[in-house]
């Protein structure tokens, strides 16, 4: 089971990303940056029974965006970690908004890592998901926590 300081560490992975820059498929596509702030809510949600028996825990996250973003999202997050500060989560996040003035909706994918406290994440555009007049976005989502405020760092190219 979790302890609450092992949720607070992975909350704490949630939060801290490292992105690597998004490369389009097939053609040279130019690169843009949209920058701002965004509030985050996560919520503990039941697990199947299946899961229920494995430590695995599940949260809901919803967050409201500022900036070059400006949306609101809704999406779905599994973690399991251990004693010793190493963990993992995966999660899916749909957002919904406008990007540079562009409207539509696209699905974040993150994949993070705690290896003994040292963090590793990754929030990228899923491919193929972007709808409206963001059809054929790719990106990185990058977050940045100082002075206890959240904000986001978004390369990406349409």
């Amino acid at each position: 089971m979790y302890k609450s300081g092992m949720i607070r560490a992975m909350v704490f992975v949630v939060v801290l990303g490292f992105g690597a820059v998004a490369a389009g498929q097939g053609s040279v596509r130019t690169m843009h940056h949209a920058t701002g702030t965004f509030e985050v809510t996560m919520k503990p949600q039941p697990l199947s029974d299946v899961a229920a028996k494995s430590g695995i825990m599940r949260m809901s996250i919803d967050k409201v965006i500022h900036g070059g973003l400006e949306a609101t999202t809704k999406g779905e997050f599994l973690a399991s970690g251990s004693p010793d500060g190493s963990g993992g989560y995966v999660a899916m996040e749909t957002v919904t908004g406008t990007l540079d003035g562009k409207a539509g909706t696209f699905v974040l994918q993150h994949t993070a890592t705690m290896n003994q406290k040292v963090p590793t994440l990754s929030i990228t555009v899923v491919p193929g998901s972007g709808t409206g007049e963001l059809v054929g976005l790719s990106g990185t989502f990058t977050i940045v926590i100082e002075g206890g405020k959240h904000s986001y760092v978004f390369d990406y190219s349409l």
